[in-house]
């Protein structure tokens, strides 16, 4: 059932198709039906499918990663800026404090 048993059993390569190695088995049809055969899901199948999402969930997490990257640089620019501004006032309310002290002596 498991996709690299089989290749073991068959001794295949991964380049041969698994799926033409699967046991089979005959289903008893209804009357003037052809007989049907069934197989088990192989699991642990590579498919285009199964490749495709694994890519779409990589350049998802890559671009998570890229827009906190981003956000957190533009936090740290805000961040930054707004303690520059309160630095900045907190000169100028000095200045006017220090001022006003000397021009009352």
């Amino acid at each position: 059932k498991r996709a690299s048993k089989i290749r073991k059993l068959f001794a295949l390569s991964k380049e041969d198709d698994v799926r033409k190695y699967v046991v089979r088995r005959e289903v008893a049809s209804k009357k003037g039906k052809k007989a049907q055969s069934k197989a088990p899901k192989i699991q642990r199948l590579v498919t285009p499918v199964t490749l495709q999402r694994k890519r779409h969930i990589r350049s998802v997490k890559k671009a998570k990663l890229l827009r906190s990257k981003e956000d957190a640089a533009a936090y740290a620019k805000l961040v930054s800026k707004r303690k520059e501004e309160q630095a900045q006032k907190s000169r100028v309310s000095k200045a006017a404090s220090r001022a006003s002290r000397s021009s009352a002596k």
